[in-house]
Formats: structure tokens, C-alpha cells, sequence
């Protein structure tokens, strides 16, 4: 995987137009299901925090199994890519997604939560695989210099899908009526048992849908032609060679790729918690969820008003200017309490929007027939997802829930640095 023909370096090659746009529709649909799966696991956190009564640290365990599966399985999605193609990876990241949802009903039958952890892992599993495939197909399904607009674009479903997720998961999985976490304390053995099926089970049927419905995804994805991508592929070459980790532009996109995914599932998997707070919001847990709707709202609707501003203006200088307001739009939450706090924290997503499509296509530029193995160290990244938020997950049980925020602060200056410096394409010696 580490190395590549120095003779097809150059851009990848455009798919023909004809067969482009039913493609990425149907590609599109994957983003939508992926970022619907995911944004659940931000209701999964408090919902899983009162049935095991655990700490901040402890729960965020969560993110840590769901994202280090992204580092676990990243390389070798890459290698089926490799052998395999992109269209049939795509069908097995599906499928592989579809059994970690079904694997949601026996963890919630027994209950145990290092089972929910497993099933988190196969599921994120799949959506690793998806990951590797699907964004890079997009990216190299028309003109290079187009990429970003395009991948905004189909991330715009993503995020679609991430701001309905909220919603209809608060409905379904967090109960109302949900006995205080002292009550729970003083009740027997036998008694904390029956209470923390009854409460687990709110996860069965959504997850039972999603998975059922994730197969026949897979399925119908097997059925459509998709044009292949043998330019952005490599399969064995042999002559000169160049080692993929001398293109300065793709490493230092992994690091910010691992920082903005930190950053982005830190904020939106603490902000249920962060919102019940007597200080900031003094709302139920339900009514939380649906504010964490517009978290993931404000992305989706940045990200088609990036991928209009992205056929005109460079992509580094969008990143830069997003990843600013983001950085400042943090620290107003942490100085301010109330609606200030609120609110400010929940613009962050509108920022957030072309931040990973941004960072994904300038990584992986100018890769050639490395596209594929770039997108798998890319996404291997995204295990800051499953990093970042356990650390501030400490922070916030030693600190406070509402300075913990100071750490993806930080991240976005990272990103300030990518976006106007460390992005330029370059081989170092």
C-alpha cells in the first residue's frame, strides 16, 4: 500500500459525464444512511450514561469503540479497494453496517454494555469501509478541480441525515419518564436488572429497521452499474516507486482530519448533557435532542451553500475562514452561560459543514492511482473521533462540563494552520 508508480502521479481522471451524475446519486444515498447511523450514537450517550450509571470518561467509551474501528479497519478497506474495486467495497461496508445494527437487539436483551460496545465496533466497521470507498469515488467522479464542491455536496446528505437523527432517535430511544439516577442507585440486584432491560429495549426497533433496511441498501447497490474508477485505482503496479508518506499534504491531512472529527463528535456528543445543565439550558433530555438537531442542521445546510462557494473560491481559504469562526464560536460558549452558550455552540456546526469534504479532497490530491490507499489513511484518522472525546470526557469530570470545551478549541487552530499552510501539495525528501 505504501508505495506507487511515479509515472501516474498526476490528477485523477474524470468518469464520463454521462454515467457521473446517476452515479453520485446513488452514492449519495450512503452518505445519508452513514450520517444517520452515526449522529445516533449522540443520543446513545446519555441514554446508556443513566441505564450503566456511568462517568463522562466511561461513556465516552462509546465514541471510543464506535471511531477506533475507522482506525482498525481503514487500511484494510483500502486493500479491497485494491483487490476488489470500489463499488464492491462499498456493498460490503453496507452489509457489515446492517449486521452491527441488528447486533444492537441481543445487546439490548441481556443488557450489557461492553455488547453494545462490540456492536458499535461492526457497525462502525462498515461505515469505515463506506467511508474509504464512497468519499473518494466522489471525489474523482468529475473534473479534479470541482472535487470539493462535490464531495460538499453529497456531505450535505450526510448531514441530512445527522440532523433528522437527533429527532427521531430523542423520540425513540430516550424515555421521558426515566427514574432519577439516586432512585436507581437504592434499588436491589434483581430489581436494576428488570429496570435496565426495560429501558434498553427502547433501542431494539429502530435499530432492528436500520439494520433490515441497511441490507436491502446493499443490495440494490450490487444492482446498479457503477462506473469503475481504474485510474484512481492501483492494482500491483510495478516500475519506479514513491512511498505515499513522503506527500507532506496527505500526512498533515490525517492530523486534521483527526482533530476536526474530534473536535466535531466532542461537541455534539456532549451537548444533551451540556444542555441539561441548570446553567445553560435547564431543558429535559429530550428537548435537548431536538437542539442537537440543529447542530447537525447548521452542517447540512453549510455544506450546500459550501459546495456553491467552492465552484469559485479556493478550497484552502473556505477551510481557514470556517475553521476561524468555529475556534471563536467554542470560546463565546465557554465564557457565556444561557442562550449565549447555547446557541453559540450549536452555530459551530453550520461551520463544521466543509470542513472534512475540504480537508478529504486537498489530501488526497494529486494522488493518481493512490487515491484509494490515501483515503484509507484519511479515514483511518478519523479514530479522533474515538480519542479526543474520552480526553475531554476526563477534563469534564475533573473541570466541569462547560470548560471541557477549551480542547476542540484548540483543534480548530490546527486546522487554521492546515487549511492556509500545510495543504499545499508537496513531496518531501
Amino acid at each position: 500500500m505504501a508505495i506507487v508508480n511515479a509515472r501516474t502521479t498526476s490528477a485523477t481522471v474524470a468518469a464520463p459525464h454521462a454515467t457521473s451524475k446517476s452515479a453520485l446519486t446513488v452514492v449519495t444515498s450512503l452518505f445519508f444512511m452513514w450520517g444517520f447511523v452515526t449522529v445516533l450514537n449522540d443520543v446513545l450517550v446519555p441514554h446508556l450514561k443513566a441505564i450503566f450509571d456511568l462517568d463522562y470518561a466511561k461513556v465516552m467509551l462509546i465514541q471510543f469503540a464506535f471511531f477506533s474501528a475507522y482506525f482498525i479497519f481503514s487500511i484494510p478497506s483500502a486493500k479491497l479497494i485494491d483487490w476488489l474495486g470500489y463499488k464492491k467495497t462499498m456493498v460490503i461496508g453496507v452489509v457489515t453496517m446492517g449486521v452491527g445494527a441488528l447486533l444492537f437487539i441481543p445487546a439490548a436483551s441481556v443488557p450489557s454494555y461492553p455488547l453494545f460496545l462490540g456492536a458499535l465496533m461492526v457497525l462502525a466497521g462498515g461505515i469505515t469501509a463506506l467511508q474509504v470507498a464512497a468519499n473518494p469515488y466522489v471525489a474523482v467522479l468529475g473534473p479534479p478541480e470541482t472535487a470539493s464542491s462535490r464531495l460538499n455536496l453529497s456531505q450535505a446528505f450526510n448531514s441530512l441525515g445527522t440532523t433528522i437523527g437527533p429527532y427521531l432517535g430523542g423520540r425513540l430511544i430516550l424515555n421521558a419518564t426515566r427514574q432519577n439516577i439516586e432512585t436507581v442507585r437504592q434499588m436491589s440486584a434483581d430489581a436494576l436488572h428488570s429496570y435496565r432491560i426495560q429501558e434498553a429495549s427502547s433501542v431494539k426497533t429502530p435499530y432492528l429497521i436500520i439494520g433490515l433496511a441497511l441490507i436491502a441498501l446493499g443490495v440494490v447497490i450490487a444492482i446498479f452499474k457503477l462506473p469503475p474508477m481504474p485510474e484512481a485505482e492501483r492494482h500491483g503496479e510495478t516500475g519506479q516507486h514513491q512511498s505515499i508518506w513522503k506527500y507532506r499534504h496527505l500526512v498533515l491531512g490525517m492530523v486534521a482530519i483527526f482533530v476536526y472529527v474530534g473536535a466535531e463528535v466532542s461537541i455534539g456528543s456532549f451537548l444533551i448533557n451540556y444542555f441539561t445543565q441548570s446553567y445553560i439550558g435547564n431543558i429535559p433530555e429530550v428537548v435537548a435532542a431536538r437542539y442537537v438537531s440543529y447542530y447537525w442542521g447548521g452542517a447540512m445546510v453549510g455544506r450546500f451553500i459550501g459546495s456553491a462557494i467552492l465552484q469559485k473560491v479556493r478550497t484552502g481559504v473556505v477551510l481557514g475562514i470556517a475553521a476561524i469562526a468555529a475556534c471563536i464560536l467554542v470560546s463565546i460558549s465557554m465564557l457565556t452561560f444561557g442562550h449565549v452558550a447555547m446557541w453559540s455552540i450549536i452555530l459551530v456546526g453550520f461551520f463544521n459543514s466543509v470542513m472534512f469534504p475540504s480537508i478529504f479532497t486537498l489530501g488526497i490530491a494529486k494522488l493518481g492511482p493512490l487515491t484509494g490507499d490515501g483515503s484509507g489513511l484519511l479515514i483511518m484518522a478519523i479514530v479522533g473521533g474515538a480519542i479526543i472525546p474520552v480526553i475531554q470526557g476526563i477534563f469534564a469530570d475533573h473541570f466541569g462540563i462547560h470548560h471541557a470545551f477549551f480542547l476542540p478549541a484548540i483543534c480548530y487552530l490546527y486546522i487554521v494552520y492546515y487549511a492556509l499552510k500545510g495543504s499545499r501539495p508537496a513531496l518531501t525528501t
